[in-house]
């Protein structure tokens, strides 16, 4: 018999979580030729929710808690529950209620239809303008950055197979990014068109800076590509001062009389100034991730693992 392992990272969750195991419940009475077990990640979360998840691990034995030392992000308590997984479909999902657990059957029947990798699309999100904001731009920069298909849509909820995981887990610097690992693994990837839910309780943990942090991992975890960007950059800002160079010098021989202009001096200075500051800031930000893995800093940090006796 085939297995599934539900990986749910979780964070403030405490009045959600309990709804989301028993949707996954129900749709697995639904689901008899597979087995499953659940795996809850705590990302450090301020409220409630570990004293949930324990509740969840003594009620049922095939959910087992992993409570994360702090907050390393979602990307990095999937990887902590993808670790301790074992099943040969991997079903991960937000733990807030919005990503329905009650329709996991069309994703596992895509995987069962042979692809390696299956995402949940959603025709009418229900999260705020601000998240939707950020999935727009992390979708721009995942095309851009890391190839990914114009019409494939990446969300949170995607089962994926256990030789994909397996290829994920080789990564072990500290600044996991999930789908840069997906498709560095297979492109034999699908969407599968599910519901999305209004979010009943609370706000979303993604904040401005998390999702400007989730978007330069995004830039600098699995491409060079602003480094040549920014090189590019120079060559053409050297080549257009090389040309307005020669232009000045001609200008100034056809009449003496024209003064040199100040002004375009000053905003020559100022543009190209602020493009080395940026170029300067790409590279920083590569040699200081460099430095950060060169020191083995760990992608995530387990306090304790709750609901398995023998581990």
């Amino acid at each position: 018999m085939s297995k599934i392992s539900f990986v749910i990272p979780c964070y403030r969750s405490e009045k959600t979580l309990e709804f989301v195991i028993d949707e996954i419940r129900s749709a697995m009475q639904g689901l008899t030729a597979y087995e499953y077990d659940i795996f809850l990640v705590n990302d450090c979360s301020q409220d409630g929710t570990i004293n949930v998840i324990r509740k969840l691990c003594s009620r049922y034995d095939n959910i087992t808690g992993i409570d994360l030392a702090k907050n390393f992000g979602q990307h990095a308590a999937l990887m902590a529950g993808l670790r301790m997984s074992d099943g040969d479909i991997i079903v991960c999902l937000d733990d807030d209620g919005q990503t329905p657990a009650s329709e996991v059957g069309k994703l596992i029947s895509g995987i069962e239809s042979g692809h390696d990798v299956v995402y949940a699309s959603y025709d009418n999100k229900k999260h705020n303008a601000f998240r939707n904001f950020g999935t727009f731009m992390n979708d721009i920069m995942t095309r851009v950055m890391l190839g990914k298909p114009k019409e494939l849509q990446v969300t949170s909820y995607f089962a994926a197979r256990r030789f994909v995981v397996d290829s994920m887990l080789e990564y072990e610097n500290c600044y996991p990014y999930i789908i840069g690992l997906v498709l560095r693994s297979t492109r034999n990837i699908v969407n599968v068109s599910v519901t999305h839910r209004s979010r009943e309780v609370g706000t979303s943990g993604y904040t401005m800076k998390k999702l400007l942090a989730l978007w330069f991992n995004g830039f600098t975890a699995f491409s060079i590509l602003p480094l040549r960007i920014a090189t590019l950059t120079g060559v053409v800002c050297a080549g257009g001062g090389f040309l307005y160079g020669i232009y000045t010098i001609i200008k100034k021989f056809v009449n003496p009389n024209v003064p040199l202009g100040f002004s375009s001096v000053m905003a020559a200075i100022v543009f190209i100034g602020g493009m080395l500051m940026i170029m300067l800031g790409f590279i920083g930000e590569y040699i200081g991730r460099i430095y950060i893995s060169i020191n083995n800093s760990p992608q995530y940090v387990v306090r304790e693992i709750i609901g398995r006796e023998d581990e």
